[in-house]
């Protein structure tokens, strides 16, 4: 599974942060930084929610 995110979409809301803090994080500029692309087995259910919360739909998963 893998995520990525489209930057001219992102507001940086930070929902994904808050519900997938180990492959999500903010910059310092407020830009999205995925921390962990390819999304661990682990993780997946988590990054699955957060890419769904998305008030933007800026994230997509390619399973």
């Amino acid at each position: 599974m893998r995520v990525r995110v489209d930057p001219l979409v992102c507001e940086a809301n930070a929902v994904c942060v808050g519900l997938a803090p180990e492959v999500f994080d903010l910059t310092d500029d407020d830009e999205l930084q995925i921390l962990l692309p390819d999304v661990p087995a682990e993780h997946a259910d988590r990054v699955r929610h957060a890419v769904r919360s998305c008030p933007k739909a800026a994230l997509t998963l390619d399973e």
